[in-house]
């Protein structure tokens, strides 16, 4: 049981790391708009980028597709770029799952995070499988040109209730984690 206030949580965490992760610089524009959770798997020859977030209490998995358009491909790979595109989205999903992440270890200290898998968008009909508490799909789009759909699975080994203060956590983005 996840409750609605942790619901509402998990979407404006999601919506700030996606609004300060996905674009490559701060002064791109960046629009979140709330999709049907299956638009991922209409595009069955595409492939994901899957990150997971785990608890005692639960398990989030971020579900990326990164449109291989040419306007999104000459978004996240610039020309002198010697990566592939699929290591510039890797990378870029790392990004906004880690900022998930860290503000998620505000609320729950205990985390571990997955690095980056692709598999096929195919896959993504499946998380109703899962059962989860919270399921929502997002269509991201930087500067009216790239586009990027997500999805967000939250399942919970037990109740889950917090609410988040987005707005009044700092931006760590520049500093070094230690483990």
């Amino acid at each position: 049981m996840i409750s609605g206030q942790a619901q509402d949580s998990i979407d404006r965490i999601f919506r700030k790391a996606a609004n300060t992760r996905l674009p490559l610089d701060s002064d791109d524009a960046c629009e979140v708009e709330v999709i049907a959770h299956d638009a991922l798997a209409h595009h069955p020859q595409a492939e994901v980028v899957v990150l997971t977030i785990s608890s005692i209490l639960f398990r989030l998995l971020l579900i990326l597709q990164f449109d291989e358009d040419a306007a999104t491909r000459s978004y996240f790979v610039k020309q002198a770029s010697s990566s592939s595109f699929q290591e510039v989205w890797s990378e870029v999903a790392n990004l906004c799952c880690g900022a998930i992440n860290q503000e998620l270890l505000h609320y729950f200290p205990d985390l571990g995070m997955s690095t980056p898998y692709v598999l096929s968008a195919r896959s993504v009909q499946h998380l109703e499988d899962l059962k989860p508490g919270f399921l929502a799909s997002y269509a991201v789009t930087i500067n009216h040109t790239a586009t990027v759909r997500a999805t967000l699975c939250v399942c919970a080994d037990a109740p889950l209730d917090f609410v988040a203060d987005v707005a009044a956590n700092e931006d760590n983005s520049g500093e070094l984690e230690f483990f």
